[in-house]
């Protein structure tokens, strides 16, 4: 079995076990531009500039990827506050490393996972999941940084410094989650959630369960269906899509 797949699915089926009375449903960027029109004084003779007082529209910082699928495009936007995470994974998309691998494995509500260098070239009844790259990523766990959906976050196998795979991804569908839910987490973890993470698991959804065991270092900005497509594509008993979904993806400049 792949240590990976075990862990992540160990951690899904005890939440989900400890979680038996609670209720999970399933489930813009705006852009606001002032412009004031040039005057011309003839008293001070002077020109007002008409973009003096344009507002230009807000863009998060951090590097970008293309993720180009056979279920269409995800653009994901890169931590800067996971900077290993972040440099490897520009190393090796620039290096055309994730080209024509597969997302091997899917589970619909929880998360689609990648990045297993023996893919690219695997029969369809090969079970995926064990390559790897040979070497890991120290942790880089930050509580701002959490499984929302969309979250882009690093796989590993159960190793006790919770070192990431050095190769391997999933990215978060997950469930809308519930106060009770994450009241039960917060105890279980001992951590805290804000406000404004709690209306995001109860709106768009997450993997709470995972927080500050797996080290998130994206999140997908445009594409968020790309997620759903893929989650919901027919499997095998394996986890794995029974037709290919390979992955394409390119640094932004």
């Amino acid at each position: 079995m792949n240590k990976m797949k075990t862990l992540i699915t160990f951690l899904l089926v005890s939440f989900f076990a400890l979680n038996t009375n609670a209720q999970v449903t399933k489930p813009v960027i705006k852009k606001s531009v002032a412009q004031k029109t040039g005057i011309k004084t003839t008293v001070v003779k002077k020109i007002i500039n008409p973009v003096t007082n344009t507002k230009k529209p807000l863009t998060m910082p951090g590097l970008r990827v293309k993720v180009t699928t056979d279920s269409g495009v995800m653009i994901v936007r890169l931590y800067d506050k996971t900077p290993l995470h972040r440099d490897n994974f520009i190393k090796l998309a620039s290096a055309h490393f994730f080209d024509s691998l597969l997302f091997h494995r899917i589970i619909n509500g929880f998360m689609i996972q990648g990045g297993d260098p023996k893919s690219k070239n695997a029969q369809p009844n090969d079970m995926l999941g064990n390559g790897d790259i040979g070497y890991t990523i120290p942790a880089e766990f930050d509580t701002a940084l959490f499984h929302k959906k969309g979250a882009l976050a690093a796989a590993r196998t159960n190793n006790p410094e919770k070192a990431s795979s050095g190769c391997q991804f999933y990215i978060v569908q997950g469930k809308k989650i519930t106060d009770d839910e994450l009241n039960m987490i917060e105890m279980q973890k001992g951590i805290k959630y804000s406000l404004k993470k709690r209306n995001l698991y109860k709106s768009i959804g997450g993997t709470p369960f995972l927080d500050m065991d797996y080290t998130v270092f994206g999140e997908v900005e445009s594409g968020l269906n790309i997620i759903d497509k893929i989650a919901s594509a027919q499997k095998s008993m394996y986890d794995r899509p029974l037709s290919n979904i390979h992955m394409y993806i390119e640094v932004i400049k």
